[in-house]
């Protein structure tokens, strides 16, 4: 056996044992076979790198490099789901369904709704490509190496009957075991615990050194394959994924009807605790793929699937005092200190009160026994008081009418339920999220850590966001902790960010009501700062989703001079604050004209012709119907949208003829 068969044959040997211990839980030799078996391939590889495969089993160990999350879109939209609390609203969706389907025998597939992290699974000949998280619905990141460390997600499917493209969707998730080791870990080296499984699954494939993410012991259930593969039911598609080599939940189960669907939620309703991971409820949907393209999708989410929300995890506890916290904007949030308590499996020592509304609505009170619930946030919240067992010496809480940073009189406006602190400039705790929501990733992507800005502000370097353009590696080499090559990246870091396009600045800035997709509302009708800055309420309110709260909003930041100041700053500082060339449209020659994307193609990634088409005025859209204008074709494209492009006579074209409609 040469080399090379050797390579294909401890790969396959690895392949085939990582899915019997990952997915069918039955494994055929020892750990320490298994790490023999690994090593002679990781040895064979590094010896004959000329046989180097990204989807080698090897490949699970991760990379110490670092990886920039690129976005990608989704060939479809990964929507929501719509939520229902009770029998009663299930029984509508029948009778919504019932009504769209007059005589049709309806079967639903009940499936449990895992509390973890979605994801698109991309597959060609047979080969993982690319793995995209749920990002916006439109468009994700692009995850693939951490992915890959993920045992449980077959690099390499198995070869029976497999389409040359693959699109299967699942939920990334901590096992409850894996969870609480990797926070004793962390506990042990001092570091503060993860709140929930869900929120430490989803941190950690945002690390972007896949090796520590191959450290974490993070697994993948899989739910849905879209698109056309000639499946005709739902259960039937998901069955056939097992085949692949794709791990998919045990406890899925096809109902004849809404008695059996309700005898599903109960019975998982009390035995969730027995699972090995989180579910926050069932998802019930349409079997049949006829009926779910009968009955279509809103702009949101489907209407041949629904999800039942089981009531969050309560529990009772003291309530021990009242910490008051202000956010970036100002905003003045009550927290409620607790007589720790176990609830869903962590221990519970504070829960968010809102506001001076919901303080007075609970009558909630210094020592009372309070109720706890735990619906999937971060911080558990206060949704009730035992009365009953209140002492007879309290009081109602008051809130507090000073900032509890700078002492600043707090306001309130007529239609707000918060407080806020009107100091802007010299209150700490606003000053600093500034600074660090102007570094975040989706804003100026700086490499500087909280902790960094605050070690800055604290030295007296930041106090506005435009102060990062002053710093340099002699100022930051002097500071404690601060090693030449810790300056020399932050400093090339921030040199990067100058090249960060006008609508991520716009929401880097902070303006109060300007998240990622109003800042690129704007910025598509204004183009550059100083329009925005000079534009009048009335001009504002005719762009899309621009109501009168964010009109009133941006008036009343530009109209401050120390923002207009800030603007000065960072313009002399050469951020982008216009939009540029290549941001803007490159013509018309696509306007009006509707086009699908299928398959893979030669010289352009999907993502590149997408671009193209809307940068020459033309629309993607998911799927072939009387208003798609073209179809462009690459390798792997499903007979399927073929033949219904051809049954419609809509156009199929290649790479090279959909280039050539851009030329002339």
């Amino acid at each position: 056996m040469n080399v090379e068969e050797r390579i294909l044959k401890l790969r396959e040997q690895l392949n085939r044992h990582n899915y019997l211990y990952y997915v069918s839980a039955g494994p055929e030799i020892t750990d320490l076979e298994y790490d023999n078996l690994m090593q002679e391939l990781i040895n064979l590889e590094k010896q004959y790198p000329g046989f180097a495969d990204p989807n080698s089993p090897s490949q699970r160990v991760g990379s110490d490099l670092d990886n920039d999350f690129i976005q990608v879109r989704h060939t479809y939209p990964m929507l929501s789901l719509d939520n229902t609390y009770s029998h009663e609203e299930i029984e509508d969706f029948e009778v919504r369904i019932r009504k769209a389907l007059p005589g049709e025998k309806i079967e639903y597939v009940c499936e449990l709704k895992y509390d973890g992290v979605s994801i698109s699974l991309h597959y060609a000949n047979a080969g993982l490509v690319r793995a995209v998280t749920r990002g916006d619905g439109d468009k994700g990141d692009d995850v693939t190496a951490n992915v890959r460390t993920i045992r449980s997600i077959p690099l390499v499917l198995k070869q029976d009957n497999i389409p040359p493209v693959v699109e299967i969707r699942g939920e990334i998730f901590l096992p409850h075991k894996g969870f609480e080791r990797m926070n004793k870990e962390r506990s042990d080296a001092g570091e503060p615990p993860f709140a929930n499984p869900r929120n430490a699954a989803s941190g950690t494939l945002k690390i972007k050194n896949s090796s520590l993410v191959a450290k974490r012991p993070l697994d993948c259930l899989v739910y849905y394959l879209p698109g056309d593969y000639g499946f005709e039911t739902h259960y039937g598609s998901i069955d056939a994924a097992r085949g692949w080599g794709f791990k998919v939940s045990p406890h899925s189960k096809k109902c004849d009807n809404l008695e059996e669907v309700f005898e599903f939620i109960d019975y998982w309703d009390k035995a969730r605790d027995t699972l090995p991971f989180d579910i926050d409820g069932i998802v019930i949907k349409l079997n049949s793929y006829r009926q779910q393209k009968l009955i279509g999708f809103t702009a949101k989410s489907p209407r041949w699937a629904i999800a039942y929300k089981f009531k969050a995890l309560e529990a009772v506890t003291t309530l021990l005092s009242i910490d008051y916290q202000v956010g970036r904007t100002g905003a003045v949030t009550p927290v409620a200190n607790l007589e720790p308590v176990l609830l869903a499996g962590t221990i519970v020592k504070r829960a968010s009160l809102h506001n001076a509304d919901q303080i007075a609505l609970l009558d909630v009170r210094l020592g009372d026994r309070v109720i706890i619930e735990k619906g999937g946030e971060i911080i558990p919240k206060i949704t009730g008081v035992e009365k009953d067992s209140r002492s007879g010496d309290s009081v109602p809480v008051n809130f507090i009418s000073k900032c509890p940073e700078c002492g600043t009189p707090l306001v309130r406006l007529p239609e707000e339920a918060k407080h806020f602190c009107p100091n802007e400039s010299g209150c700490p705790p606003q000053i600093k999220g500034r600074l660090v929501h102007f570094v975040s990733r989706k804003a100026m992507d700086i490499g500087c850590a909280e902790a960094t800005v605050e070690q800055l502000y604290t030295h007296g370097l930041l106090r506005n966001v435009s102060d990062f353009y002053s710093l340099n590696r002699g100022i930051l080499v002097k500071l404690e902790r601060f090693a030449a090559k810790s300056a020399d990246n932050l400093v090339k870091s921030i040199e990067e960010s100058r090249k960060v396009p006008f609508d991520r600045v716009l929401y880097a800035i902070g303006i109060r009501y300007v998240g990622e997709t109003v800042a690129k509302k704007l910025v598509s009708h204004f183009q550059s700062i100083d329009d925005l800055m000079a534009a009048r309420s009335e001009d504002l309110l005719q762009v899309g989703e621009i109501g009168e709260v964010i009109a009133r909003s941006l008036g009343e930041f530009f109209a401050k001079d120390q923002n207009r100041e800030l603007i000065r700053k960072l313009r002399e500082a050469g951020v982008q604050l216009s939009a540029t060339e290549t941001s803007r449209k490159l013509s018309d020659k696509l306007s009006g004209r509707n086009f699908v994307i299928s398959g893979i193609f030669k010289h352009h990634s999907r993502d590149e012709i997408q671009k193209t088409i809307e940068d020459h005025g033309g629309k993607n859209i998911s799927s072939v119907s009387s208003n798609t204008d073209f179809v462009v074709a690459g390798e792997g494209m499903g007979p399927a949208k073929r033949e219904k492009a051809a049954k419609l006579g809509i156009p199929v074209i290649g790479e090279d003829e959909f280039m050539n409609m851009l030329k002339g």
